[in-house]
């Protein structure tokens, strides 16, 4: 019941706040999202971390019986630790919208503790149908946040936000629904749970897991977004208001690679592991990509929001290296680019508020003026750079170790100098190139955004024409601020301001420093898909097989030499001509159908 809680606590203070005058909307907000984020600590407080890999907190009540949906919550320690980002970023963003948002604020507070309850949503269901309602349903709150308090060109920015996610998440909703009348049709039943479907459709034939991984992708790639299907972000979190890009970079994001995590790598193991290389490529051109058209930005807020193309090609590549290290750094990215690059759009937000433009030809030297901001923005900036010490090198070495590893070409063609096997190694077909290549996407991240920092951060003071004070947003639209919350502001960053930053600081310098328990926390879950991945390689060859042999096949063959946890294997040709020899994993040797000795892994 306490998924239950934590999800329906923002909208019981939603449906409170539309009844309460509108001078009390923020403290209404701001007492809903703490109180979601008090439910969320004592979840993890009471979670039973031993067994990470198990759903805890489940409870399930039928919602329509008669096609087997039902209202299922459970969850893993990956979907605690998003819930826990997901509920730290509620107050901050209430906070942040202070003197930013001062118009039709009871509607903007109504559809921020909405969002947050879909968000929780999505990360606790255990029906494929309720997932995708939350999932689904937050394209409605954000369409609204973009649309009536965005900045000039919000109803375009809202309009494509939309019209993408939805065609997208409409298709992945046709695939997961194709594959439980696939299971009905075998089993009679109709089921939309996910784990009696994710077994049921592993064992699917390639071809279908082909069609099946195309329409999920569909979905959750533009949800992420991956190359080429991105360029609805950058525009979406340029109109946005600032805390509207705060929960879009820090969580709606992760619905997506979420996603892939939840239902693409152990729904269709087959065909992800046939079409690893083309998505990490997709992955490597967006990293290298997003951080080329950086160099060209004038728009700090643009500039961050395709540097998050570029982190999320990152993250979407460790999925793909199908590895325990590369899914590691791949969820660990999840958490680690929600904090670093939510701050960062937090700190221009208050840039934007006192300066009323984003164009670093604009402004300048801003370290002159504000000391403690310009501290803030080069720690969060060095996060998402990759310093080390700092969470984001936590999460791209991981990452990029995931996919150096990831190739069973090791000790042939140009490695072969290298001496053979190498000591992790992992199956899969990426490998040293395509680390090396996705590496080069570290260097450029780190240059551009040392580029921004050296334009708005150093220099000689630079500001606005005619700017004569410091106030609030000026130029988005409905929520524009007015003189009087222009005097309320200083020239540097104030208590509100200050505190909204620091618990994200403080994570990003823990998970840098320490970063060993969570690293604990999602290994079982992690396991637990790299094992159905592993099954997936499994050939025919390679499981317990009868195998016919004949007598001069037999006669032939050199006896396989034995190990110290099997027998020797002797074969035995029957006089009708043929014996079956029995074949295992675990042997030296095994005999493929067609009467060939090939090696096998151990």
């Amino acid at each position: 019941m306490l998924m239950i809680a934590l999800m329906a606590t923002p909208l019981v203070f939603a449906v409170l706040l539309l009844a309460a005058p509108a001078a009390s909307a923020r403290a209404i907000a701001m007492g809903g999202t703490l109180l979601c984020l008090a439910g969320a600590i004592l979840a993890a407080v009471s979670f039973p971390w031993s067994d990470a890999a198990g759903f805890h907190f489940a409870a399930q009540f039928e919602w329509l019986p008669a096609l087997g949906i039902t209202f299922s919550v459970g969850i893993d320690s990956v979907s605690m630790m998003l819930i826990l980002l997901t509920a730290l970023l509620g107050p901050i963003c209430v906070a942040a919208s202070t003197t930013a948002i001062t118009e039709r604020v009871k509607t903007y507070y109504f559809w921020l503790l909405v969002l947050m309850s879909a968000m929780v949503g999505v990360f606790a269901s255990r029906d494929i149908i309720l997932f995708y309602v939350c999932f689904e349903f937050t394209l409605v709150p954000m369409f609204i946040l973009i649309s009536l308090y965005g900045s000039t060109n919000r109803r375009k920015a809202s309009i494509k936000f939309f019209l993408y996610t939805f065609t997208g998440s409409v298709i992945a909703l046709a695939g997961l629904v194709y594959i439980a009348w696939h299971a009905a049709q075998e089993t009679g039943v109709w089921s939309f749970d996910i784990a009696a479907l994710e077994s049921y459709s592993a064992s699917l034939p390639l071809s279908v897991q082909s069609w099946l991984l195309l329409a999920l992708l569909a979905g959750f790639a533009v949800k992420v977004p991956l190359f080429p299907v991105h360029t609805w972000l950058p525009l979406a979190h340029t109109e946005a208001p600032t805390a509207g890009s705060v929960i879009l970079a820090g969580v709606l994001l992760k619905l997506g690679t979420y996603g892939m995590f939840r239902f693409v790598l152990p729904f269709v193991p087959a065909a992800v592991i046939e079409f690893a290389p083309i998505i990490a490529t997709l992955c490597i051109i967006g990293i290298l990509y997003g951080g080329l058209i950086c160099w060209v930005q004038t728009d700090v807020k643009k500039l961050v929001a395709y540097s998050s193309v570029a982190h999320l090609g990152f993250c979407v590549l460790g999925l793909f290296a199908l590895n325990h290290t590369g899914i590691t750094g791949s969820i660990t990215y999840m958490i680690n680019h929600g904090l670093s690059t939510s701050a960062l759009f937090l700190l221009i937000g208050m840039m934007y508020e006192r300066y009323h433009t984003r164009n670093m030809r604009e402004i300048g030297g801003l370290a002159r003026k504000m000391p403690i901001w310009a501290t803030f923005l080069v720690f969060f900036t060095m996060a998402s750079v990759g310093l080390p010490g700092l969470n984001g090198f936590v999460s791209e070495f991981l990452c990029l170790m995931g996919t150096f590893q990831a190739s069973s070409a090791w000790g042939s063609g140009v490695w072969g100098s290298l001496g053979g096997a190498l000591p992790g190694k992992t199956a899969g077909d990426l490998g040293p190139w395509y680390a090396l290549v996705a590496g080069t996407g570290m260097i450029v991240a780190a240059m551009f955004l040392l580029y921004m920092l050296g334009k708005i951060v150093w220099g000689p003071l630079v500001e606005p024409a005619g700017h004569g004070g410091h106030g609030g947003h000026g130029g988005h639209g409905a929520h524009a601020g007015s003189d009087s919350h222009a005097a309320t502001l200083p020239p540097d960053l104030n208590r509100r301001e200050i505190l909204t930053l620091v618990p994200l600081a403080i994570l990003c310098l823990v998970l840098g420093v320490y970063p060993r328990p969570m690293l604990q926390a999602l290994q079982t879950p992690i396991e637990r898909v790299v094992q159905r991945l592993d099954g997936a390689r499994m050939t025919p060859e390679a499981a317990p097989v009868q195998v016919p042999v004949t007598s001069a096949d037999a006669a032939s063959m050199p006896a396989p030499m034995p190990t110290s946890s099997d027998q020797p294997l002797t074969i035995e040709p029957a006089t009708s001509g043929t014996s079956a020899m029995p074949v295992t994993p675990t042997t030296l040797d095994t005999i493929s159908t067609s009467g060939q000795v090939q090696e096998a892994g151990r």
